[in-house]
């Protein structure tokens, strides 16, 4: 019998390889989605013992998967928290927001460094160093912190689009055209990660130009401003609100979506240096995007501050009829503060829908080990989230209030949801086994949880 040829063993050797990865693991992205970070002069010397030097052009870059994690401090969920401190609390809840959102931060980190690492996310860890009920548990506590984010994501939404519609789309049709975005996010996502990672550049951006303009015609009262930035304060009436803007800037689904989001980027977890360069340009673009979300959350709170603390409408004022009264307060003016509101809170809606969508398919894909096509993963997850929030916006939308009770509590929801995430996390990263070299040390693991 004659030896194989050289064109049957290649052929041979392409069949075993799809078959191969027929049989793979669920992955958060697929290696030709992977972005690329060259360095052709360093390459040609590097040991991978040592990383390369910084370069402007690398974080630019490496910088997307911070932003989308920050959106998750800018949903709906979080800007209702925000006004109700604001309103309830005035300025003394802000060192409360500055530091939930430094804590916010170091956990995202060791997310990132889980994900950079191990070049595995966080849910895809838990399924095989966990036993099978212990798996099961987080996945569900997972969900369920991601169902409750989403309803405040997607009723934000249908609240925007009823102010901006003046009326003329009731909740729950503004429910129903939220729940479309998910085939928004896989229209963006076939053209690259980058792209998508650009839509919510823009939508951030919005976010941030709307409530600087309303901050600007509220204009705070500064010295009240720095006060409760730098001195903790805090009353026995004002405990709900302080747990809420804990849960709603610390969101447990954010901590597995993160650790996915980060191996977008294609790089060797063998090689120490490129991991350790990684971790570097992740730190720098991840506190960038957290310190805009902070002005931009700051922005909220001391708008309501200034206009309703301490009046008649503080207790009573929620996410449902916030924009009504912001006109009333501060007017029309050449572009009603209503239609400025309403503007941001849509931005802030959809694209924490948007990533709550993203955020769930790797959740449920790495829990479940499901190796499904995305839109149908995509449709999965939506649907989870969908069915419930059409139920609320039915049921609790005979008042302006039950809707804003809905709300408070659903944050309160996410902090109690907080341990669920974050115990797997600093249990995983500090393990040699899994983290190598990157381990994080017992000072940090401690103060971390303690925080």
């Amino acid at each position: 019998m004659s030896a194989p040829s050289r064109e049957e063993e290649s052929e041979a050797n392409r069949l075993l390889e799809e078959a191969a990865s027929s049989w793979e693991e669920e992955v958060a992205y697929e290696a030709g989605e992977k972005i690329l970070v060259a360095d052709l002069e360093f390459d040609r010397v590097d040991d991978g013992s040592a990383p390369p030097p910084f370069s402007w052009k690398k974080l630019w870059l490496f910088t997307g998967p911070g932003f989308l994690m920050s959106i998750a401090f800018l949903d709906p969920g979080n800007l209702e928290g925000d006004l109700q401190a604001g309103a309830i609390a005035g300025y003394s809840l802000l060192w409360l927001l500055m530091w939930a959102t430094f804590m916010g931060l170091l956990i995202q980190l060791l997310s990132a460094r889980v994900g950079v690492a191990t070049g595995r996310h966080l849910a895809e860890l838990c399924r095989d160093e966990y036993p099978n009920w212990a798996r099961l548990v987080l996945w569900f506590m997972a969900e369920l912190a991601l169902i409750g984010a989403d309803i405040q994501e997607v009723i934000g939404s249908a609240i925007a689009i009823q102010i901006l519609s003046r009326g003329f789309f009731p909740l729950w049709a503004g429910v129903l055209i939220t729940a479309s975005d998910c085939f928004f996010f896989l229209f963006l996502e076939n053209y690259g990660v980058r792209k998508l990672e650009a839509a919510f550049a823009v939508l951030i951006a919005v976010m941030g130009l709307s409530f600087a303009w309303m901050f600007g015609d509220a204009q705070p009262n500064r010295e009240e401003l720095l006060m409760g930035i730098l001195v903790p304060r805090l009353g026995s009436k004002t405990i709900r609100q302080a747990v809420g803007v804990v849960g709603c800037v610390i969101m447990p689904h954010n901590v597995f979506l993160h650790s996915a989001l980060v191996q977008s980027r294609k790089v060797d977890p063998k090689k120490i240096g490129r991991v350790q360069e990684a971790l570097n340009y992740y730190s720098i673009e991840s506190s960038a995007a957290l310190a805009v979300s902070f002005m931009i959350n700051l922005f909220v709170t001391t708008v309501f501050a200034k206009g309703f603390y301490g009046t008649k409408q503080a207790d009573s004022i929620g996410l449902v009829n916030a924009g009504q009264y912001l006109e009333e307060k501060y007017g029309g003016g050449v572009f009603p503060i209503l239609y400025i509101w309403g503007i941001g809170l849509l931005a802030a809606g959809q694209s924490s829908t948007i990533t709550g969508t993203y955020a769930g398919q790797f959740i449920m894909g790495g829990f479940l080990n499901l190796r499904l096509k995305k839109w149908l993963r995509a449709l999965i997850t939506r649907s989870f989230a969908i069915v419930p929030t059409i139920i609320v916006a039915i049921v609790f939308n005979r008042s302006e209030g039950s809707l804003d009770v809905l709300n408070e509590w659903l944050n309160v929801l996410q902090s109690m949801q907080i341990p669920f995430a974050l115990i797997p996390l600093l249990t995983l990263v500090s393990k040699e086994q899994i983290m190598g070299t990157f381990r994080v040390g017992p000072v940090l693991e401690i103060s971390s949880f303690l925080r």
